[in-house]
């Protein structure tokens, strides 16, 4: 039987030759990359894996950018759950001789910082679910402290004047009388419903149960305020006087003796347009001093006035802390705000479903009758508006105590550092805004998805 024929050696090593030059050239044709991406001017991107240090950098960046898309998404979340929960009363008719229900929105400048960063958390967690509910509302805002206990105390005497109770001071003409006025006129009723309070942060809250005391349990007219000593100035020049309006006319100067009097040296324009520009400037509005001291409850008698139950509040916690050693308790609050968001949406929605109940006072039996008690009294620690955010006090900048300090080394008060004073009488009427077995039921089932916004189902169909 013949062999086959063996293969010439020369054939296959210019064979494999051929092969190892082909695979050569399809390696470099590899490393230069794709041809219409080299046209294009696109660099050839090897793919491996990165650097230890660029393996550091993404994945912070990767964690913290994946945290904060997640908490911002749930934050939505939630506030679409109470926006829906409310949304319902935005599709209820209103007579058109009736006005809406109004709110009353009570925040102040946290202590150590500006106004700015109330209005921001306002406008992030309060609003959205008040424009979902067709709200109105109105914003009593305090720069510094005590302009909302000043403000929210007026408000008060306001009231009592208007109902009619003795006072020397006649009730001033402004645009808000104005406005009732013509509303009356024109058949425009008020609504006659519950109203509310919405009040943010701990320091606002002592401002407005301090206020609410001053204007039910404190005069109607404003204290005389202390006289203190004339100052003796000496080798002081002699000062012309001038006649006084109720001067008989015979006192006052003929024209002649006017004309031989000295005129005084005329002044330049610059001068007069300085008066005149100074004149025109409007004075900043004083903060008034409270009308009562808190050690003055147990003796005050409450205005005969008073309503039996005190509209209803609802308080929003409001977290802010500063300083560079608390930035890792910061940056937790800035990636946890779904949390805040579910918290304040509750309070919000409770208040705008207007269901209330009276805040938890002293247990029967407690000695506490009428009579102002102070916050670190065990009495008053039974009182749940001394302990409603009592936990934001300790995030408070130290300089605020500084100040309450130098405060009281003057004889004055400090409404956000001094206890919280209560007297049962307006403390026992105060009521607070509670959400439902049923609310809560409802606004779990629209989480889920198991239902929807109330009359939307209504509206697709026709």
């Amino acid at each position: 039987m013949s062999e086959p024929p063996k293969p010439d050696a020369s054939a296959a090593s210019a064979a494999a030759e051929g092969a190892a030059k082909n695979a050569a050239q399809n390696a470099a044709k590899a490393s230069q990359g794709n041809p219409v991406f080299r046209m294009m001017g696109i660099p050839n991107f090897k793919f491996r894996l990165p650097s230890r240090n660029w393996m550091i950098f993404l994945t912070i960046t990767g964690t913290w950018t994946a945290a904060l898309v997640y908490d911002r998404q749930q934050k939505k979340r939630v506030q679409q759950k109470w926006c829906d929960a409310v949304a319902h009363l935005a599709r209820e008719p209103l007579p058109t001789d009736t006005m809406p229900r109004r709110m009353t929105i009570y925040l102040s400048a946290p202590p150590g910082d500006g106004l700015m960063s109330a209005r921001e958390h306002f406008h992030e967690y309060v609003k959205p679910i008040l424009v979902a509910a067709a709200m109105d509302w109105d914003a009593v805002e305090g720069r510094r402290e005590g302009d909302v206990r000043a403000g929210l105390a007026e408000r008060c005497r306001r009231w009592r004047k208007l109902q009619g109770e003795a006072t020397s001071e006649p009730l001033p003409e402004d645009v808000d009388s104005v406005t009732l006025h013509a509303r009356q006129r024109a058949g425009i009723k008020e609504w006659n419903g519950v109203g509310g309070s919405v009040v943010i942060g701990r320091n606002t809250w002592k401002e407005y149960v301090r206020g609410l005391h001053e204007g039910w349990l404190g005069p109607l007219d404003k204290p005389p305020e202390p006289e203190s000593a004339p100052e003796v100035v000496k080798d002081a020049a002699p000062v012309a006087t001038t006649p006084s309006d109720d001067a008989s006319p015979s006192a006052l100067p003929s024209a002649t003796e006017e004309g031989q009097q000295q005129s005084p040296p005329a002044e330049g324009a610059e001068g007069e347009q300085k008066k005149e520009g100074e004149e025109e400037k409007p004075k900043k509005k004083t903060q008034p001093p409270p009308f009562i001291p808190t050690s003055a409850y147990p003796s005050a008698l409450l205005a005969p006035s008073t309503p039996s139950e005190l509209p209803p509040a609802t308080t929003i916690p409001f977290p802010h802390i500063l300083g560079f050693l608390n930035t890792p308790i910061r940056m937790y609050r800035f990636l946890t705000r779904r949390h805040l968001a579910d918290q304040i949406g509750a309070q919000v929605a409770a208040a705008v479903l207007a269901a209330y109940k009276p805040f938890d006072g002293p247990a029967e039996g407690s000695a506490i009758s009428i009579g102002a008690v102070a916050e670190d009294d065990p009495a008053a620690a039974s009182w749940e508006q001394a302990r409603l955010l009592r936990e934001e006090e300790g995030e408070w900048h130290k300089s605020i105590r500084k100040e309450a300090e130098a405060k009281r080394a003057q004889g004055k008060e400090s409404v956000w550092c001094d206890d919280m004073v209560l007297d049962a009488r307006v403390a026992g009427r105060m009521r607070k805004f509670v959400l439902t077995d049923e609310d809560k039921a409802r606004a779990a089932r629209i989480a889920e998805g198991k239902e929807g916004v109330k009359g939307q189902v209504a509206e697709e169909e026709l």
